[in-house]
């Protein structure tokens, strides 16, 4: 993933494209030479869950619950269930962080292709809680929104496990 906030040209599209594509491959670059041990590793005592690889394996999953599921209307096949709601943020224990940094990658080009051609104004195929549709433009920028505070959580993390700081 290309890590710039500046978009190759100054339209609404690209300039939200670049975004997210820049806050993906931040969460991206985070994981860069962290050991698989401690990519697992949950220094905050009150949340078991919130590991490295924890946080990326769910963004993977959170690109596909908005983009794939609410909008597009596709079936869902993400990991949780109302037994388990948080899964998603349990990767498989055979993967390395490599893995699941790779599986995340490749969903985003996945996702990105079967959105490239849709246009910002259309709704999407499943309705909010409320009854609403989403635009493209509501979904990408809440995107942008989902992943930039989660590479918070992954800076946090990723300091209190190993000392490095920020990218």
């Amino acid at each position: 993933m290309t890590r710039t906030d500046v978009p190759p040209s100054w339209d609404e599209r690209a300039t939200l494209q670049t975004f997210l594509t820049y806050a993906r491959a931040t969460a991206v670059a985070k994981c860069e030479g962290m050991r698989d041990e401690d990519a697992r590793k949950a220094p905050l005592s009150g949340s078991p869950l919130m590991t490295v690889a924890g946080l990326v394996s769910h963004l993977r999953w959170v690109e596909h619950w908005w983009f794939e599921v609410v909008f597009l209307g596709e079936e869902a096949r993400a990991p949780w269930s109302e037994e388990d709601p948080d899964m998603d943020f349990t990767p498989d224990p055979a993967w390395t962080l490599a893995d699941v940094v790779a599986e995340y990658t490749r969903a985003c080009a996945e996702i990105d292709d079967k959105l490239a051609a849709v246009d910002l104004d259309a709704l999407s195929a499943r309705k909010g809680r409320e009854g609403n549709a989403f635009t493209l433009r509501w979904v990408i920028g809440h995107l942008i929104e989902e992943t930039s505070r989660h590479n918070g959580h992954l800076d946090v993390v990723r300091e209190l496990v190993d000392g490095v700081k920020g990218v």
